[in-house]
């Protein structure tokens, strides 16, 4: 059963839903599919929660419906601490997936996979094989070529998106990149989506040429949905139950989270559970009730800064985005210590990724718990 007509609430917060439920990114995924079927891996960078994966799988959605025989695989390696973790998930998100029945998925998997013993059983709901990797005394590297050895021997064309690509530089091994890209650049019939969060790192890893995967992929920033577009899809939706959405009163929703898509649903996720034409007092209420449910984590997580990080989170909070943070004019209106303390703490908390930096400026990265924070 499709979970939106389980649940009668069409603004999804969690998931893909289907077509319907996906707003626009026309443009974006025509974009998309014209590279991909071109040949051409992809970079895609957004900040978080702003649709980056809903448009990831709405694209591979797209790309069964035009081909049935192919696959597509999406990985968020953003957990993963080391390479051992990432070839761990590589695998069992891969291995077995090529072929049909079990037994030809298990013999193919056995003839590729030689640097150790993979484990195979049965998903009971789709009869698909589970194929999970023993940690334990492997040959990382050898496991890693083994495993693009299994897809570039299938010749089925696989499209891959790996999400938060940027965290292979947090592995302490060193020279994943190149290893990476030694394997990646011979598979003519597997193509890849590297998406990620944070912009700058991307860049240098895909445009500067002391990096493997230098000039290797196509560049595609992901952007706010336009305002009115949103608009119209979610007045769409709020007629499902006859309620009326006034453009206004939208637009300062959206406009009050900078467009930016998760927390945008979230709250519309609200309003249409309550069964009446949303009003500003409802919105606000909606917010008040979202922040109120999340409180004690923010808490908890802001009692373990320092005074210098949380006086600066607060200040950022209270100014919604700041565009000079180091100005001798933000440092006093807030009463925060010098240039270089502030800057000691921005590093922190950009770091911790609770400050991000966008166009604008500065702001919280979690904008409900800049609701919170602007309440103390």
């Amino acid at each position: 059963m499709n979970p939106v007509q389980k649940t009668q609430n069409p603004f999804i917060i969690r998931g893909y839903a289907g077509p319907e439920f996906f707003c626009d990114r026309q443009k974006e995924t025509s974009a998309l599919l014209s590279a991909l079927e071109a040949g051409r891996d992809v970079v895609l960078v957004s900040p978080r929660r702003i649709g980056k994966t809903g448009l990831i799988h709405h694209l591979f959605h797209n790309l069964r419906i035009q081909s049935p025989d192919i696959h597509t695989f999406y990985m968020d390696i953003y957990p993963t601490q080391n390479l051992s973790d990432f070839v761990e998930f590589l695998g069992e998100t891969i291995l077995g997936q090529l072929d049909a029945p079990m037994e030809k998925a298990m013999e193919r998997v056995m003839r590729y996979v030689h640097s150790l013993v993979p484990k195979f059983s049965v998903d009971p709901l789709t009869s698909s094989p589970i194929v999970s990797l023993d940690t334990a005394e492997r040959d990382n590297k050898a496991t890693l070529k083994e495993i693009f050895e299994y897809l570039k021997s299938s010749e089925k064309q696989c499209y891959i998106a790996i999400d938060e690509f940027q965290q292979i530089n947090e592995y302490p091994e060193k020279g994943v990149e190149a290893l990476l890209r030694s394997y990646i650049q011979f598979l003519p019939n597997v193509h890849f989506i590297f998406a990620g969060s944070k912009q700058h790192m991307l860049q240098d890893m895909f445009l500067l040429p002391k990096r493997p995967f230098y000039q290797s992929a196509q560049m595609m920033d992901l952007h706010p949905l336009d305002r009115e577009e949103y608009y119209q899809f979610c007045s769409r939706m709020c007629l499902r139950r006859s309620l009326f959405l006034d453009r206004e009163l939208f637009y300062g929703l959206y406009d009050r989270f900078s467009g930016y898509t998760w927390y945008i649903q979230q709250v519309m996720n609200r309003l249409y559970g309550f069964e009446v034409s949303p009003v500003q007092e409802l919105v606000d209420f909606a917010v008040r009730e979202i922040v109120s449910e999340q409180s004690d984590a923010y808490a908890r997580l802001y009692n373990l800064l320092s005074a210098g990080c949380r006086k600066l989170m607060k200040a950022v909070a209270k100014e919604g985005c700041v565009k000079g943070i180091l100005s001798g004019s933000f440092i006093a209106r807030y009463g925060l210590k010098a240039a270089s303390s502030v800057q000691t703490s921005l590093r922190k908390l950009m770091d911790n990724e609770l400050i991000s930096k966008t166009e604008d400026g500065y702001t919280i990265s979690d904008r409900f718990m800049a609701d919170w924070l602007r309440t103390l």
